[in-house]
């Protein structure tokens, strides 16, 4: 039985038709799945005979009451659209009227400007006026929303294929003007997550929010869902006629007239309530279609990414030039004069200056090369800017720079970060919230300041762990913590969730680990005990 206090932001099946379980299969030495049948298990989708399930009439009408909103929705837009336009009509013949007062024409054309922008925000509210929409995500200034997100690779080629699970099942928000830090160690999932946010990845299953409208979904576990009920359905009334054929033998001619007629009335229903849920989860899988094929490039271009290997990322046949100015001449940007322009103003702003944009990515070092990088993520004006690692193959001082490169352009240009790293001790100073993942699961999920004060998972514990110590001394007396999920849980009798422990701090556990890590917490606070090297010590006494 679920605990009440138990939280997850995959608390229940949303909008998306998803599984809310986030479980950590138990591995053996080697880092794999130990138990193959656990895992398959795991995979087929559960299905509640309790559920209540509304009637194909229900369901059509909620449905039609759905596009009912939607098209609300896009005549609200249309009457905003024409009030702005109107608006800016209305300033504009002022400005050029013969009897415009000279004196106020400089606060026309702020008016005139501030208008234009309006009517550029309405007509997007137009286009984008039928693809899924969630209000609440604006209105709590969330400008990323993932929810479930699923991302697994087929390896191998038919029938020896071997499916790797990338990212298994997470979720997360992320604020207007926030630094959201991912880590965990290598193939964990972290740039595969920053990847399917950019839509370099058709993703599995889940969805992608951005300031509140879904631009990426998967449809994976909705087919599962189709799938598997027809399986199910099959199975209820083989077993059904099995029963009856057994039964009909023993009972008398009018019995087995009532028997038969009962079978009938419970297959019906059966078949009603599949019907039922096959319906809904095609709706489902035609909206995701639509999302994933209308959503537009405007949208999700002012999402851009930072990749790890500023080397593999820049084309050694393209000058600087070309490379930063790319995603303008994609996006229809063909004003040599104004490209350059900009190519100019961006150089300067990552610390480089114009004369290098006729050169070639092989002529410069690894820190200017990563602030090409930098400069081509951010000519195209974003508003969240996915960094993937940008200093893991940096020395330290060149390091420093980057960081302080990004902070100066987040104050700037006011950005929302997602800042991948390995290194907790650089992520703690750059970032508001920090995302823990181990083996494509996000395991704790806290503020920067709260996870270092209260680290409550095995893995976080193990990662602060490994943080070198500038004391030579203390350096050498420093515990490592080896993280081994075979030792520390036993999830054989109920499987974890992603529950908050504190206001805002979320950790993958079950009831017995709750109370484990909530007696944990009032021993720190306390002064019982204290974190050092990310291991909790006693105080005795």
């Amino acid at each position: 039985m679920k605990n009440e206090k138990e939280h997850s932001l995959a608390k229940e099946k949303d909008s998306d038709g998803l599984s809310d379980s986030n479980v950590l299969l138990p591995l053996d030495a080697k880092g794999n799945i130990a138990n193959a049948a656990q895992e398959e298990a795991y995979e087929r989708l559960q299905h509640k005979e309790n559920e209540e399930v509304p009637s194909l009439s229900d369901l059509k009408a909620r449905y039609q009451k759905e596009e009912e909103i939607k098209k609300g929705r896009k005549s609200a837009a249309k009457a905003e659209l024409d009030e702005a336009l109107s608006k800016w009509k209305e300033d504009q013949s002022r400005l050029l009227s013969k009897d415009a007062d000279p004196n106020a024409a400089q606060e026309l054309k702020t008016r005139i400007a501030e208008d234009e922008k309006q009517v550029a925000k309405a007509k997007q509210a137009v286009k984008l006026a039928h693809l899924t929409y969630k209000p609440e995500l604006e209105k709590n200034k969330t400008l990323l929303a993932v929810r479930h997100l699923r991302m697994f690779f087929k390896l191998g080629v038919w029938p020896n294929t071997v499916k790797l699970k990338a990212v298994h099942d997470i979720s997360f928000d992320i604020k207007e003007g926030e630094t959201f830090g991912i880590v965990g160690e290598s193939g964990c999932g972290k740039s595969t997550t920053g990847r399917c946010i950019i839509h370099l990845y058709d993703i599995t299953s889940g969805s992608i929010y951005f300031q509140g409208y879904r631009i990426a979904a998967g449809d994976r576990w909705n087919q599962k869902e189709i799938k598997y009920s027809k399986i199910h359905l099959k199975e209820k009334i083989k077993a059904i006629k099995k029963q009856e054929q057994h039964d009909l033998p023993l009972l008398s001619p009018d019995d087995q007239q009532k028997l038969i007629k009962k079978d009938e009335e419970k297959i019906r229903k059966l078949k009603e309530r599949n019907d039922v849920l096959i319906t809904r989860q095609k709706w489902k899988i035609k909206s995701i279609h639509y999302d994933n094929k209308h959503s537009p490039k405007s949208l999700r271009n002012q999402i851009q990414m930072i990749f790890q290997d500023p080397v593999d990322s820049l084309d050694p046949r393209m000058t600087v030039e070309d490379i930063i100015q790319e995603g303008l001449k994609i996006q229809g940007f063909h004003n040599a004069a104004e490209n350059h322009r900009k190519t100019v103003e961006i150089l300067k702003k990552v610390g480089l200056v114009p004369e290098h944009a006729s050169r070639y990515p092989h002529e410069f070092s690894g820190g200017q090369r990563q602030r090409i990088g930098i400069a081509r993520a951010l000519i195209m004006n974003p508003k969240l800017l996915i960094c993937d690692e940008p200093i893991s193959a940096l020395d330290v001082s060149i390091r420093a720079q980057i960081i302080n490169l990004l902070n100066e352009l987040k104050e700037e240009m006011g950005l929302t970060m997602i800042f991948i790293a390995h290194d907790l001790s650089t992520v703690k100073y750059f970032c508001n919230r920090i995302g823990v993942m181990y083996f494509g699961n996000m395991v704790e999920l806290a503020d920067s300041d709260e996870l270092f004060r209260h680290p409550l998972h095995p893995y976080t514990k193990s990662l602060l762990s490994a943080i070198p110590q500038p004391n030579p001394f203390t350096e050498k007396r420093r515990t490592r913590l080896v993280y081994k999920p075979n030792e520390v849980h036993d999830y054989s009798q109920q499987k974890p969730t992603f529950r908050e422990i504190l206001p805002g701090h979320f950790v993958l556990c079950n009831d017995e680990e709750e109370q484990k890590y909530k007696k944990e917490i009032e021993d720190i606070d306390s002064g019982k005990a204290i974190v050092k090297n990310g291991e909790e010590i006693k105080i005795e006494g």
